[in-house]
């Protein structure tokens, strides 16, 4: 097993392999609740394993420190097909010793196919950037989280059924996402 500039010694003992789906569940007013899957969430890598041997600690300490660096890697694994990854989690299960360590760690694959990373979205005092149209100038406004539709009404001063109509896209208007596009009237 390989991630970044660290190789094991020989592969870990145990590990598991999840595949993970994000599931919105929307509670419906006297109802039941409604599910909208959003999509895979990609795979964790688990597992534990031993370092032994009289360098066991020090080899401990070197998963460590690529442990403490930032960003995806690499990772290369005999059950994982060959995907970027973050380290996310390591752990020490028992008292090291320098000739004998037992650890856990976990990976999340980096699904994202990019190597941009993610970026952040500054939003002026309104939220809104002007976009061009064949008619003139529109105001649109990019979702941020703890948006709703209702708040931008009253932000922007215009009726939610003017705000609604004027975005067809949205198919449940109790239902606005981060990075979305709301047209204004």
């Amino acid at each position: 097993m390989r991630f970044k500039e660290f190789t094991w010694p020989h592969n870990p003992e145990v590990y598991t392999v999840e595949h993970r789906r994000r599931i919105a569940v929307h509670q419906v007013p006297f109802g039941p609740c409604v599910m909208q899957e959003l999509g895979s969430a990609g795979r964790v890598l688990k597992g534990e394993g031993v370092f032994a041997g009289e360098d066991a600690y020090k080899q401990f300490k070197k998963l460590a420190a690529v442990f403490q660096q930032e960003g995806p890697g690499l990772l290369v694994h005999p059950v994982w097909q060959t995907e970027r990854a973050y380290f996310t989690a390591l752990e020490a299960v028992e008292e090291p010793r320098p000739d004998f360590v037992r650890y856990r760690f976990e990976f999340w694959e980096d699904g994202s196919g990019y190597s941009g990373g993610l970026k952040a979205v500054e939003g002026g005092s309104s939220g809104g950037v002007p976009a061009g149209n064949a008619a003139g100038t529109q105001k649109v406004h990019t979702v941020r989280r703890g948006d709703t539709l209702w708040a931008l009404a009253r932000q922007y001063g215009v009726e939610l059924a003017a705000l609604i109509r004027a975005n067809p896209q949205i198919k449940n208007p109790n239902l606005i996402y981060p990075g979305e596009a709301v047209k204004l009237p």
